[in-house]
């Protein structure tokens, strides 16, 4: 009688309450929700951005090419002015249309990665778009330069007098100085440094301070 006694007071311990196992995956779970959920406004940010660039830069490239298209270059101007207007008017049409093509594919791309992706895939999708977002703007401003340029060209091609083709070359130039001018009070009244930019991304440490917070 006392070997089975024995036997009954030797057996493994009982296992852990299930309960807290569930609240523990429970608390992992919504650690990871509302972690996805800050990261998806990052997203979000960067999705808009690149659809307005992409629709501005679409209207520049449709001016390009209605000014390669849609003008008639008088012959009896010289040859390297016409060939020069030609030049600057297809490279802001290029430099627009890959800004058109860059924002178009990160808009899809970006949200269909962290959307459809494995575990994990939110934060290359935001980082990816980060950094591809500049690339995107930088052709957009410079096919607005070219623009600029190609509309002065076109100045010298269609009128006669040299005054008034002056004019209206000092006229563009006086936008082009005054563009530039405000992007940078605006840029420097807003640009925050390198090392003050705070993402939604989460390191090891600060997950588990988060997880030890939500335990209190």
């Amino acid at each position: 009688l006392l070997r089975p006694a024995l036997c009954l007071s030797r057996r493994a311990p009982a296992p852990a309450d299930p309960m807290l196992y569930a609240d523990k995956r429970a608390l992992e779970t919504n650690l990871k929700v509302n972690l996805l959920a800050i990261r998806e406004k990052e997203l979000n940010y960067y999705t808009q951005n690149c659809q307005a660039v992409g629709t501005q830069a679409a209207l520049l490239a449709g001016f390009a090419y209605s000014g390669l298209t849609q003008v008639a270059i008088p012959h009896d101007r010289a040859y390297a002015l016409r060939i020069a207007y030609l030049l600057v008017t297809t490279t802001a049409m290029c430099f627009e249309l890959i800004a058109v093509l860059n924002t178009t594919l990160l808009s899809m791309m970006g949200p269909g990665l962290a959307l459809r992706g494995p575990d994990g895939s939110m934060h290359p999708a935001v980082d990816g778009m980060m950094t591809e977002y500049r690339t995107a703007y930088y052709c957009f401003v410079l096919g607005l330069v070219f623009f600029h340029f190609s509309a002065a060209l076109f100045s010298w091609l269609i009128y006669v007098h040299w005054s008034v083709s002056t004019m209206v070359t000092l006229c563009i130039c006086g936008s082009l100085l005054l563009l530039t001018r405000y992007a940078k009070r605006v840029y420097l009244r807003f640009r925050l440094p390198a090392e003050m930019v705070i993402t939604g991304a989460f390191e090891a440490s600060d997950v588990a301070a988060a997880a030890a917070a939500r335990t209190v």
